[in-house]
């Protein structure tokens, strides 16, 4: 199934959902269609527009975005690349600066990708205990729109012009 980008009203990026969802929503008059590009649905007594990206009619209060602090994410923010030494080999582990077990918490500043190699190197020792060194200092990736559904430009390019402003 295709995935359809949701505007909010001012046409600021809400959400992506499935075809179904949307062609519903548009159906129901909760949305109207921004841009087409992918030809129609057709049914026994009707013909839909397959939309690509949707208008919500009323605003939606959105709350504020924030970028999960999951492993998949770190990864994306340190580019696939090991902050130690800069191999970037599938090798790639998760790594707390500041170990758990000496009071380091699992947040954006603390964590970072590091190779199988590096993290067993620096083992349950601080920075300054291991003399290792960080390629960059680490902190949360923005949560912008462009962010956040960066991976889907690869599939729909005519999504660009809507992120792009967010």
């Amino acid at each position: 199934m295709e995935n359809v980008l949701v505007l909010n009203a001012n046409f600021e990026p809400l959400n992506v959902c499935n075809m179904r969802r949307a062609v519903c929503l548009m159906v129901l008059d909760k949305a109207s269609l921004v841009k087409n590009g992918r030809g129609e649905i057709h049914t026994i007594c009707a013909s839909f527009p397959r939309p690509s990206i949707i208008r919500l009619q009323t605003m939606v209060h959105k709350p504020r975005a924030k970028v999960k602090l999951t492993r998949k994410e770190v990864f994306r923010r340190d580019n696939l690349t090991c902050q130690y030494c800069g191999s970037t080999h599938r090798d790639l582990t998760i790594d707390h600066i500041n170990p758990k077990h000496l009071g380091g918490l699992h947040s954006w500043p603390n964590v970072v990708t590091a190779c199988a190699y590096c993290n067993h190197k620096k083992g349950g020792r601080t920075l300054q205990q291991s003399g290792m060194h960080l390629m960059k200092i680490p902190q949360e990736p923005p949560a912008s729109a462009m962010y956040i559904y960066n991976h889907y430009l690869t599939l729909y390019d005519d999504w660009e012009p809507f992120l792009n402003g967010w």
